[in-house]
């Protein structure tokens, strides 16, 4: 029960909470040990006293080396057991989150990074974990060692005199309790320093992922104000949080100075009067100097831990997002594809389809067609599970695909989307993603099969050509055809192809669609087009029209229907017609 708390409390994996219980009890005896050699120096100053109070006193200083030596051996050994409680253990359990955190998404559907920007993700997987480590390894096992060697100490103090007792911790409640009564404030302010941030990051990288738009538009001029402004209302922001933050921890600072003097006024009275000894007026005065100095970093850690908040919170929306899920094994008897009543929306209220059903057969091609917006991509997202359905069911040889684990399932898909993602790396490796235990020369075989050949050989290092971050070295044909080489590479029984061919000339689309149709035989085919060209040979066309099948069959059913798919194929005659 307590270790589900502290998991859900800063966001740990379950063997980070176990580690940083140890680390806090770690720093507790650590923090004990040190206590110990303030009993070694009250006694011997007692017998310093002594010695110069009456001659004749004598005492073993060997015995006291021994003890100091002793008692400096065990605060090393203390300390570092204490490190490797504290930094070693939160440095691996730093990279556990970085991992937990990328399974967490990997595992994810769509719909969360719709949600979600880039930057932001970026910011919860480096900076808030990175934060969250220097809270672990030394804001959080300092302050609960320091709180927990406070109590025992005060215990102690009470027990040898209640009233000093009284005059030297009265300030260490009175501080703690100035910090909590301005957590929310704290709290307040960390949140929003994050948002802006945050605002600042989008900006940044938004600016440098459209520097080409922004330099063809002009606008780059007033872009950069834009982001002058994000970084200078970010720069406030943290003047604002640091300065609330130091007005909270420099008052209860303050308050704690209190203790010393109290200890001093009261210590000197009670002295005066008889009511304590020489030796106990300096044993108190040796344990307040040893009291207060690491409660002074104990207030800060607290007001530190308090701003943690805002990352376990984003952290935490990551670990608690609900997963997709299922089966291991997905073996289906056959790959026809079932649409059956399905209904999806990416936002409450806003259907983009609406009780669409179809059925696409393996060994065929099934073409999805229709106006922008119809619903052709949020079906072959569907089918991938990258959402999942509001309504209805969609099956593969009459398994239901909800029941399907979304990376099984995937493993059955080769998909070439209409923006194609490419590595930093060689066109051989970028083809070879779709198979990663695939040989050089079945590589080779798909690219040539995607007609990729005719450019390569052009290239200075052939297939060891790098191509740059995203294929910035090709051509938008060159890395449509890498990308449909991945495809025929990974050879699953079926194939979605959104906008496959857009970016290639007549000639290579004709070349690949042969090449596709070598790959139909026992595989079911998705295609995504706009030209009628494309899709006019397809087995079955599924016209959607916002959101709906206004109708479907062969080209020449269709074409006798005189409904949409007729308008269409109308309208990009016309346009082919079309002279400037």
């Amino acid at each position: 029960m307590l270790l589900e708390k502290i998991q859900k409390k800063f966001a740990l994996t379950k063997l980070g909470a176990e580690n940083l219980i140890k680390a806090c009890i770690s720093c507790t005896i650590s923090y004990i040990i040190i206590a110990m050699s303030i009993g070694v120096l009250y006694f011997f100053t007692c017998d310093i006293l002594k010695l110069l109070a009456d001659k004749s006193y004598t005492f073993s200083i060997g015995v006291y080396i021994v003890e100091f030596v002793v008692v400096f051996t065990l605060i090393y050994i203390a300390h570092y057991i204490q490190y490797n409680m504290t930094f070693l253990n939160t440095y691996t359990e730093s990279a556990r989150l970085r991992i937990n955190v990328a399974e967490k998404l990997r595992k994810f559907p769509m719909s969360f990074f719709s949600k979600r920007d880039l930057s932001d993700l970026t910011t919860t997987i480096l900076s808030d974990v990175t934060y969250m480590e220097q809270a672990l390894s030394h804001f959080i096992p300092e302050f609960v060692g320091s709180i927990a060697s406070t109590v025992l100490l005060s215990i102690g103090m009470f027990v040898f005199d209640f009233k000093m007792a009284l005059a030297a911790v009265w300030c260490v409640p009175v501080s703690i309790i100035l910090i909590l009564l301005a957590k929310k404030k704290l709290s307040s302010v960390s949140h929003k320093d994050r948002s802006i941030q945050l605002v600042r990051t989008e900006k940044i990288q938004e600016g440098l992922e459209t520097v080409r738009d922004l330099k063809a538009s002009n606008y780059t001029k007033q872009y950069l104000k834009e982001v002058d402004e994000a970084i200078d209302n970010c720069e406030k922001s943290q003047i604002k949080a640091e300065f609330t933050n130091a007005l909270f921890v420099v008052s209860s600072q303050l308050v704690l100075k209190l203790g010393i003097a109290t200890v001093v006024i009261f210590g000197v009275k009670y002295l005066m009067t008889g009511q304590i000894t020489l030796e106990g007026f300096m044993l108190f005065l040796i344990v307040a100097s040893r009291l207060y100095d690491p409660l002074n970093a104990t207030l800060q850690n607290l007001a530190a831990i308090i701003s943690c908040e805002s990352r376990v919170d984003r952290l935490n929306n990551i670990n608690d997002y609900k997963l997709q899920t299922g089966g291991d094994t997905f073996e289906p008897d056959n790959y026809d594809i079932e649409f059956e009543d399905v209904s999806f929306s990416y936002q409450p209220g806003k259907p983009v389809l609406n009780d669409v059903s179809f059925t696409a057969k393996q060994n065929e091609i099934t073409a999805l067609i229709g106006n922008s917006g119809g619903g052709k991509t949020t079906c072959a997202s569907l089918i991938a599970r990258f959402y999942d359905l509001d309504k209805g069911r969609i099956k593969i040889g009459g398994v239901d695909i909800a029941t399907v684990d979304p990376e099984v399932l995937l493993s059955k898909f080769s998909i070439v989307f209409q923006d194609v993602v490419l590595f930093n790396n060689t066109i051989l490796e970028n083809i070879r993603i779709g198979k990663k235990d695939a040989t050089d020369a079945e590589v080779k075989r798909a690219a040539g099969l995607a007609f990729c050949d005719e450019f390569v050989k052009n290239l200075p290092d052939g297939y060891d050509t790098v191509i740059g971050e995203n294929g910035s070295k090709l051509s938008g044909g060159q890395r449509q055809r890498i990308s449909i080489a991945r495809a025929i590479l990974k050879d699953a029984p079926i194939i979605l192809l959104d906008e496959a061919s857009a970016s290639l000339d007549v000639e290579s689309e004709t070349y690949v669609q042969k090449a596709l149709s070598k790959l139909i035989q026992n595989k079911t085919v998705i295609m995504i087009a706009h030209r009628m060209r494309t899709v006019a040979n397809a087995s079955h066309l599924v016209v959607l029209e916002n959101g709906r099948v206004s109708e479907e069959g062969t080209s020449e059913q269709l074409l006798e229907n005189n409904g949409l798919y007729k308008h269409m194929v109308g309208l990009q005659s016309m346009s082919y017609a079309w002279k400037i």
